[in-house]
């Protein structure tokens, strides 16, 4: 059929190019030292992966029996759950004068973990949400392999392109970011104009639950990282990195085992940037006297 041959290219051809393209992007932005900095800023980096691998998909499990959603949209928000961070939460942390450089020390991380986290959170929630047609289909090493091909290998080579000429990339960054922000509105839009009409049927449901994950994983993270003694622009930081995950990777994974699995990321993409955009303009103003002078992600 012709809308199920346009789906099958959305999420098997162009879906892991465009996530290419990002975590390239990603890497272009990255250094060894933002790897070592867990060593030197320990309890800043440790707090926000634990809000990230534990705290947001818990979250997503809980909203998802709350509002009763189907087996496979349940499956796919806490796939989104687990999902790392992505790199507009660096952008709008800088913006918010948030702690920019734990929050590429976060996603770096994470992304590089979701080799490991991304399948195992897939596989419990198949398993606790009994996904009839799940079951079976997604063999959890092909799941591994392709998380490792269209996140590290990317991230890698991006990083990679950096370390060679860092003067050129520096240079590039900003077109590098518009680039990035590009790829994931078309990725975005492809998955919704895809699956355009299992998106309509489901939006009422999966909404409400999307943006209350959404609401809730900002505010959580943000209230234990206060509770935690950590200052207000590392709070911002990780309540960032909580609130906008890397849904392209989600979509991506998700497209490959069952386009249904991909509506709550879709979903979930539409609106993060209101809610997230409306934390980091507020924390702007909140975090200019501790703010020092800092560059953009680079």
């Amino acid at each position: 059929m012709e809308g199920g041959s346009e789906t099958g290219v959305v999420a098997l051809v162009l879906l892991p190019c465009a996530l290419a393209v990002i975590m390239t992007t990603l890497g272009m932005t990255l250094r060894v030292a933002d790897f070592r900095r867990v060593l030197v800023a320990p309890r800043g980096v440790a707090i926000g992966l634990v809000n990230l691998f534990l705290i947001a998909p818990l979250l997503a499990f809980g909203v998802a029996e709350l509002w009763g959603l189907e087996a496979a949209l349940a499956v796919g928000l806490v796939l989104l759950g687990a999902s790392p961070g992505g790199t507009m939460a660096n952008l709008l942390t800088h913006l918010a004068r948030g702690d920019t450089a734990l929050s590429v020390t976060m996603t770096a991380i994470s992304s590089v973990a979701a080799v490991l986290t991304v399948p195992a959170y897939l596989e419990l929630a198949i398993r606790h949400f009994d996904a009839a047609g799940l079951q079976e289909d997604p063999a959890m090493l092909g799941i591994v392999a392709r998380v490792f091909l269209i996140t590290i290998v990317p991230l890698s080579f991006g990083m990679w392109l950096r370390a060679r000429d860092p003067q050129r990339v520096a240079a590039l960054q900003p077109r590098l970011k518009r680039v990035a922000l590009g790829v994931f509105v078309v990725v975005v839009a492809g998955a919704v104009v895809s699956e355009w009409d299992r998106m309509t049927e489901s939006f009422t449901d999966v909404a409400p639950a999307a943006l209350v994950l959404n609401v809730l994983a900002m505010s959580i993270s943000y209230g234990a990282a206060c509770a935690s003694r950590l200052d207000r622009r590392q709070a911002t930081a990780i309540s960032l990195e909580l609130g906008l995950h890397n849904s392209t990777l989600a979509i991506a994974v998700a497209a490959s085992i069952d386009t249904d699995l991909a509506i709550p990321a879709a979903v979930y993409s539409a609106f993060m940037f209101l809610t997230a955009g409306a934390f980091a303009h507020a924390m702007h103003r909140r975090n200019a006297p501790a703010a020092v002078a800092e560059p953009a992600p680079a």
